[in-house]
């Protein structure tokens, strides 16, 4: 498609310009396809985390499909509040929301084996949170300094790292499944393996939409494989699943309560750097991209705004917290469409998903080994994106005691959480996310070390590397 077909040069590069509907609504579709199992995804990894049943027979079937419908709904409210928001509030910029992978660390162990009962603490701590994220578009341009890329390379990483086992634990069977006979099986690999397999060869061999949408299309081939030769989705079993979801429902007001932890808020609020920070990252892209320019402070502010509003909004209904997704900037560049009214109407698209359950319970269907599969390219693809960020560091061997240190007290809590049982409850939760630790150490090492080590501290650390490379 030339773009010529579209529009000029000059209008391509303008967010406000309208391509005709015809060629703006497949665009839009484009934009959703790109993030649709990225954003729906957290919901069912939170609601397993929690000890949900994920049959559909189980009593908590209708609560895991009301997560997954204000997942859809509320990235459409939140892309909407970027690319349409009043005054000050979004950055008018084709922007795409969903919800954040960077919470699942924090969300995880406020949830752990609890039930629907955490989730009033979980969606108090969402609320607060995202009204704290708001507040940081006030001063976003002046704490960026704290957040060098060797802070957010290594949380990126951590957020990968911390999210690797939960991939390994549904391609084997899911969580429920650990310890019985069938958890590890062949044939639970082997639906994970066909997802994985064609997705690589769609990322690999293939160019525009059909590379975008790789894991999309792998996870439905996925389904099929599980749908034709295996038991664990059947014809019947997605007809219960459609029959028990209603037609079209809207979202309930504080459906889970509302509960103040401790935990919870500084959890989420301490994420909302992060966030907030990813989200510079991806306005600088699409500017960059689309128009070749500069991001301005007001869009800067503005879509910092937008995400922490998109996300207060969301936990009011049992949402979970939103940012913008990296994955719709690279879309931008290859189309070469800067509309923010393309993707407004994607975002339309999204609500429209979210009124309606049924698409929810579709997706339910999904065997958690397939969706294993998915988690799996797609965790690896946020420590590979960690990785990157991480190249711009200048390795000098203040910036690697910096990088050790962090890693290694962040990973190792997460790995062993036993190491704080005697702590209060709230310090506990916090510091087992492995992700807070890190990034706290992170940020104060880097602002209070000095750039440059004294000469024998120097000295010591290369002797201490040479003494490891004799031994």
């Amino acid at each position: 498609m030339s773009d010529n077909l579209i529009g000029t040069p000059a209008q391509l590069a303008d967010p406000n310009y309208t391509p005709a509907l015809g060629r703006a609504i497949p665009l839009g579709i484009q934009h959703v396809l790109a993030m649709f199992v990225s954003n729906v995804t957290p919901a069912i990894i939170v609601a397993g985390a929690a000890g949900f049943g994920f049959g559909s027979n189980s009593p908590d079937f209708p609560e895991l499909l009301y997560l997954i419908q204000m997942s859809m709904l509320f990235a459409g409210i939140a892309t909407l509040l970027q690319t349409m928001g009043p005054g000050p509030i979004g950055a008018k910029l084709p922007i795409v929301q969903g919800t954040s992978f960077a919470f699942i660390p924090i969300m995880i162990p406020l949830v752990a084996g609890k039930g629907v009962d955490a989730l009033a603490a979980l969606f108090g701590g969402v609320i607060i949170g995202g009204i704290f994220h708001a507040a940081l578009g006030l001063v976003i341009g002046r704490i960026r300094f704290a957040l060098p890329p060797l802070v957010t390379g290594l949380v990126v990483t951590m957020i990968g790292l911390a999210l690797v086992k939960v991939g390994i634990q549904y391609a084997a069977g899911g969580v429920p499944a650990i310890g019985t006979p069938e958890y590890g099986s062949l044939g639970n690999w082997m639906m994970a393996l066909v997802v994985i397999l064609v997705t690589l060869g769609l990322k690999f061999f293939t160019k525009g939409m059909l590379s975008i949408s790789a894991v999309l299309i792998g996870l439905i081939v996925g389904y099929l494989y599980a749908l034709v030769f295996t038991d664990a989705v059947t014809a019947q079993s997605i007809a219960t699943s459609w029959s028990r979801a209603a037609a079209f429902a809207l979202p309930e007001p504080f459906k889970y309560g509302f509960e103040f932890s401790l935990a919870a808020v500084i959890g989420f609020s301490l994420m909302a750097f992060v966030s907030a920070v990813e989200t510079v990252g991806d306005v600088s892209g699409i500017t960059k991209g689309g128009a070749g320019r500069e991001a301005t402070e007001d869009e800067i502010a503005g879509a910092t705004y937008a995400d922490g509003f998109g996300t207060a909004i969301a936990g009011l209904f049992g949402g979970f917290p939103n940012t913008s997704f990296s994955q719709n900037v690279g879309l931008i560049a290859l189309t070469g469409v800067m509309s923010r009214h393309v993707v407004t109407l994607g975002a339309l698209f999204l609500i429209l998903c979210g009124l309606v359950p049924k698409v929810g319970a579709l997706i339910r269907t999904i065997p958690i080994e397939v969706l294993g599969g998915g988690v799996i390219v797609m965790f690896g693809m946020v420590v590979a994106a960690g990785i990157s960020m991480l190249s711009d560091v200048a390795w000098n061997r203040r910036n690697m005691v910096i990088f050790a240190i962090s890693l290694s007290i962040g990973l190792g809590l997460q790995l062993e959480p036993g190491a704080v049982q005697h702590l209060p409850d709230t310090a506990r939760i916090l510091m087992t996310t492995g992700l807070l630790p890190a990034a706290a150490l992170a940020i104060v090492l880097n602002l209070v070390l000095p750039q440059e080590l004294p000469e024998r501290a120097t000295e010591e650390l290369s002797g201490t590397f040479a003494g490891k490379q004799d031994g």
